[in-house]
């Protein structure tokens, strides 16, 4: 007889008393103000493609050519949505295929000109976002958020 799955929607009773509420309540509110931030960015952005196709397009700008296997497991979706997504941004002339000169079998994936245009574009809109509302804080404010920005970075560092 197999053991029954744990709920995953139960609470578990948390050990640990006030440091462990404040942690867990510091961790619900920064969650939801980090993807708060990424859904107001990619307004900003202007992109007018999906959150999938940014991302692959961000993906294939920071590693370079990759194959539709490479981009799937670094995206950690499905070949066949990858597939899907490449289509799709190659269609909008993001993306253009390229057959690998090692092995004519194998086709890669890189961001066309245009793409990096679309790239550079969309980072000048969400940076120009976010110092028109940084210049609106005060410096105490804005000193914080540096700090933050090196916590962030650390925590993205840890392996997870």
């Amino acid at each position: 007889m197999t053991p029954a799955r744990p709920d995953p929607w139960d609470t578990p009773d948390r050990a640990g008393g006030a440091d462990a509420d404040a942690g867990a309540e510091l961790a619900s509110r920064l969650r939801l103000s980090i993807l708060r931030l990424a859904r107001r960015l990619r307004q900003e952005s202007g992109a007018g493609i999906t959150a999938s196709q940014l991302s692959a397009l961000a993906c294939l700008a920071r590693h370079g050519s990759l194959t539709l296997g490479e981009l799937s497991a670094t995206e950690r979706v499905k070949p066949p949505t990858m597939t899907r997504i490449v289509t799709s941004l190659e269609e909008l002339g993001l993306v253009a295929r390229t057959v690998d000169p090692a092995d004519r079998r194998v086709v890669r994936a890189e961001v066309s000109e245009q793409g990096h245009r679309f790239i550079e574009r969309s980072r000048h809109r969400k940076d120009a976002y976010l110092t028109a509302r940084l210049s609106a804080l005060g410096p105490a404010d804005r000193a914080a958020l540096a700090d933050a920005v090196g916590a962030l970075e650390h925590l993205l560092d840890e392996p997870g």
